[in-house]
């Protein structure tokens, strides 16, 4: 660097140096405007300015110190200028006007449900709603009616308050049998009578019958018909049959261990006080 370019560099210094530490003194330069002012307000004085001419020569010195003061601030701010950084404009684009409500995006529509299996919060598959029930004393259709079908009850196994039930007996063996006839009834029978069929097959023999109730009050028959071994127990007129369980049982012989009771049968037919009641069943 050369001899001339020091010298340049450390007067730059010393006048941003000076411009920094330079600060006017408004107090004397407004005492001397007021000395000036006094002067021209002193008796003996060469003729008195107007008014108006006294302010305006106030107001050109203001004016005068105010361009000195200007013009030093200036001369300051040339000689550093060199050291201040450029300064870039930079141009910001106006921000776009909000959007009216009616130029707003229609909302999206609601998707509309579906029978089909959606997945719920848990990850899960939901089931589809279930279809809506039908009303009550609505008309049914054959299809629907069959869907609906409950398999029937064991026909006449029990009626109203008497209940029956046919078996053979766990005593019976290869060559004898015992076909038992079980009643149970809530009520008193002031009527009854008990029939059972044992099907002539496997050379059956009526060798004897029984019941739980006292012999007396039943009268009792046995005898081949249609087909069948036919045990009778009824009940004589006045007397009755009280509320319980109770076993009629009919007796045979037959040959060897073969011998199928899906043909048996047995009957009864009661009643108690106005009410007829009859139920009938087999003993597969």
């Amino acid at each position: 660097m050369t001899a001339r370019g020091d010298l340049h560099e450390e007067l730059r210094a010393r006048l941003h140096e000076a411009a920094g530490a330079h600060e006017p003194d408004r107090a004397r330069i407004l005492a001397r405007v007021e000395r000036g002012m006094a002067a021209q307000d002193r008796p003996g004085h060469r003729g008195t300015p107007r008014p108006a001419a006294g302010w305006a020569r106030v107001a050109g010195a203001t004016a005068a110190v105010a361009g000195v003061l200007a013009a030093g601030g200036f001369g300051v701010a040339a000689a550093v200028r060199d050291d201040a950084p450029p300064q870039r404009v930079v141009v910001a684009s106006p921000t776009p006007a909000a959007t009216s409500a009616s130029a707003a995006p229609p909302p999206a529509p609601e998707p509309t449900p579906s029978r089909t299996a959606t997945a719920d919060a848990t990850g899960r598959a939901a089931a589809p709603p279930a279809p809506p029930a039908p009303e009550t004393g609505a008309a049914r259709t054959p299809e629907e009616e069959a869907s609906t079908v409950r398999p029937p009850a064991a026909p006449g196994v029990a009626d109203g308050p008497l209940w029956s039930d046919g078996s053979v007996d766990p005593g019976s063996h290869d060559y004898w049998a015992q076909s038992n006839v079980t009643l149970k009834t809530s009520a008193e029978l002031t009527a009854l009578t008990v029939e059972l069929r044992v099907a002539l097959n496997g050379g059956v023999a009526s060798t004897g019958a029984w019941r739980s109730l006292p012999e007396d009050d039943f009268a009792f028959t046995v005898a081949e018909r249609d087909g069948f071994l036919v045990y009778t127990w009824t009940l004589k007129e006045g007397r009755t049959v009280p509320a319980g369980e109770w076993v009629f049982a009919g007796q045979y012989d037959h040959r060897g261990p073969t011998r199928d009771a899906y043909g048996d049968r047995y009957a009864a037919t009661g009643t108690a006080g106005s009410e007829r009641l009859s139920v009938a069943g087999d003993f597969a």
